[in-house]
């Protein structure tokens, strides 16, 4: 199953119903979300500075990260990113890979 890199950043609205319902409330609401489309949660994690949380799923295709992407962010409860990650054996696939490509200029 693909995985990703969820960094998320609480907006002032979201930080509130964090305080209101801890980590261990959120965790469940996430998980939901998550399992409701077939994923999984590979880690959660809560920081301070740039990032409020930042988590590893697994969703059966992009399509519903996209669509677990879109729905959070229509809330404006947070801001998120998603970065697709590559195992090992995939890069080791890529790099076997042709590909056909001149450099700007080249």
């Amino acid at each position: 199953m693909p995985k990703f890199l969820i960094q998320a950043t609480y907006t002032p609205e979201g930080t509130k119903g964090l305080l209101k319902e801890g980590g261990s409330g959120r965790r469940a609401a996430v998980e939901q979300v998550v399992s409701g489309l077939g994923g999984k949660i590979d880690a959660m994690y809560f920081a301070f500075g740039e990032d409020d949380l930042v988590m590893i799923v697994d969703f059966p295709d992009a399509v519903s990260m996209a669509a677990v992407s879109l729905t959070v962010k229509a809330t404006g409860a947070l801001h998120t990113r998603a970065t697709p990650l590559l195992s090992l054996e995939e890069i080791d696939d890529a790099v076997r890979r042709q590909v056909t490509f001149r450099a700007p200029g080249a």
